[in-house]
């Protein structure tokens, strides 16, 4: 695997790996949190989503004042901004999704933005996918799809599936363009650490005010809806996110999104663990497929470089 910034790629590796597990905790946190407060719907999804930001910009508040903002290019801060508006139609749009169809539907559509990441890569950055990579995406995509209809007849789980699908594919737009306009500001030399403290802190400003706005209040729930809310802060926005804006700009974003794919299987995974959800054989088959699609579109991927710097 060729690394930019001549990073070593068994650490790329290991952070995208652990920036995987980390946000397939996301989607068992957010479900737990609406199960806890006997809350679904626009409203609550939307204070789950300002809460995940809001906790992780107030971790990243010490960044602010060890940060030489004066030395950064005023185009890398607007891209940072533009990358927060990004996150928070993000999380919006994909957090409400999980009150409408299924975790494993929810979380297979959103990974589908590395198709938008391999469009914006290719128009933006002229870096056009090989035959390999584009087949393999297919192929993990197919996958992807197969696990999404595993349980997609399930009423109890899938209360209107359609729109809670069509909200998850608007999330993979939004993610796409996020981790995009995140490597560009990075790249304009801003640092990780003032990228994701301006991104967070952008993305929660414009989250807090629309619970309200929905008559869904912060204050009232139970300790343990709060619990919940405070993991998703920790675990898959702090670690999970940052795990892949620090890999974005050291590999390529495509490659760092097709390892996002995996994350319905994790999903899938974790919540085998701890809600003894036995997965189906479709669940299982669209894994392998996944996994499959992923192998050959990064085995291809790293032959077409070979053969461009030889």
């Amino acid at each position: 695997m060729k690394t930019l910034n001549n990073e070593r790629p068994w650490l790329v590796i290991a952070i995208v790996f652990l920036g995987v597990v980390a946000i397939s905790t996301g989607s068992i946190f957010v479900r737990l949190a609406i199960d806890a407060a006997g809350l679904r719907g626009v409203g609550f999804s939307l204070l789950i989503s300002a809460s995940r930001l809001s906790i992780a910009a107030l971790l990243l508040t010490p960044t602010w004042g060890r940060v030489s903002w004066r030395t950064y290019k005023p185009e890398a801060i607007f891209y940072a901004i533009a990358a927060g508006i990004c996150l928070a139609s993000h999380f919006a749009v994909w957090i409400t999704s999980l009150s409408y169809t299924s975790i494993a539907a929810s979380t297979t559509i959103v990974t589908t933005s590395s198709i938008w990441v391999a469009v914006l890569s290719w128009l933006w950055l002229h870096e056009k996918p090989g035959k390999a990579t584009i087949l393999g995406m297919t192929i993990a995509l197919s996958g992807g799809m197969i696990i999404g209809l595993a349980d997609a007849k399930l009423p109890t789980v899938a209360s209107n599936p359609i729109a809670g699908n069509v909200l998850a594919l608007m999330g993979a737009i939004t993610a796409a363009l996020y981790l995009m306009l995140g490597r560009e500001a990075q790249q304009r030399g801003l640092s990780l650490s003032a990228y994701i403290a301006i991104a967070y802190t952008v993305g929660a400003m414009i989250l807090l005010p629309l619970p309200l706005l929905w008559g869904v209040n912060y204050t009232g729930h139970s300790p343990t809806v709060y619990f919940y809310l405070i993991l998703m802060g920790l675990v898959p926005q702090l670690i999970g996110h940052t795990s892949f804006n620090w890999a974005v700009n050291r590999t390529s974003p495509t490659l760092v999104t097709l390892a996002i794919l995996l994350e319905p299987v994790a999903a899938s995974f974790l919540g085998y663990l701890l809600f003894a959800e036995v997965p189906s054989m479709r669940l299982i088959l669209g894994a392998i497929v996944i996994l499959t699609g992923v192998a050959i579109a990064t085995i291809g991927k790293n032959a077409s470089k070979t053969q461009s710097n030889p």
